[in-house]
C-alpha cells in the first residue's frame, strides 16, 4: 500500500511524463514544418516515450492501491528558435526530470518504501541514458555549427534513431 506521500510524489511525476510527451510532441510538430523530418521522428517517437513512461507510474500507482490522477496538462511551446534551441530546450528539460525523479527516490528512502523505491530505479537509469543522449546530440550540433550539409546528415541520422522500436519498459 503506498503512503499518502508517496502516491502524491508519484502523482506529481506521472504529470511531469505526461508534460514531458507533450512537449516533445510540440518540438516534433515544429521540426516536422520546418522540414527537419528525421528530427521530427525522433521527437515523435520520443513523445511516445513519454507517454509510455507515464503510463508505466500509472499502472503502478493504481496496483499498489493508490489512485492515479491524469492530469490536465500546459499548453508547450509553439514556437521554437531553431533546432540548436530544440536539443537545449530537450537537455534542459531531462536534467529537471532527473531533479525530479530523484526527489521522489530520496521520498521513497525517507518513507522506507522500498517496493516504490526499487521501482523508480528504472527511472533513473533510465535519465542517465536520456541525458547523455541529449548531450551527445547537442555536442554533434555544435560541432556542425551553421554548416547546413552537416546539419543535413545530423537530421538525416536522427530519422533512424526515430524509427528505432518503443520501449515500453
Amino acid at each position: 500500500m503506498l503512503s499518502k506521500k508517496i502516491e502524491a510524489a508519484l502523482n506529481k511525476q506521472i504529470q511531469i511524463e505526461a508534460e514531458s510527451s507533450q512537449f516533445y510532441l510540440a518540438m516534433a510538430s515544429w521540426a516536422e514544418t520546418e522540414g527537419l523530418n528525421g528530427t521530427a521522428s525522433f521527437l515523435y517517437r520520443h513523445s511516445d516515450e513519454e507517454r509510455a513512461h507515464m503510463l508505466k507510474l500509472v499502472r503502478f500507482v493504481n496496483e499498489r492501491g493508490g489512485k492515479a490522477i491524469v492530469p490536465a496538462l500546459t499548453q508547450p511551446p509553439k514556437v521554437f528558435k531553431g533546432i540548436d534551441h530544440i536539443f537545449k530546450s530537450l537537455f534542459e528539460h531531462e536534467t529537471k526530470v532527473s531533479h525530479e525523479i530523484n526527489k521522489v527516490v530520496d521520498s521513497c528512502l525517507k518513507e522506507k518504501d522500498y517496493t516504490t523505491h526499487n521501482f523508480m530505479q528504472w527511472y533513473v537509469s533510465e535519465q542517465i541514458e536520456e541525458e547523455a543522449l541529449a548531450r551527445t546530440l547537442l555536442d554533434k550540433l555544435n560541432m556542425i555549427g551553421s554548416d547546413k550539409g552537416g546539419l543535413y546528415l545530423f537530421d538525416r541520422d536522427l530519422e533512424s534513431l526515430g524509427s528505432a522500436p518503443i520501449e515500453e519498459g
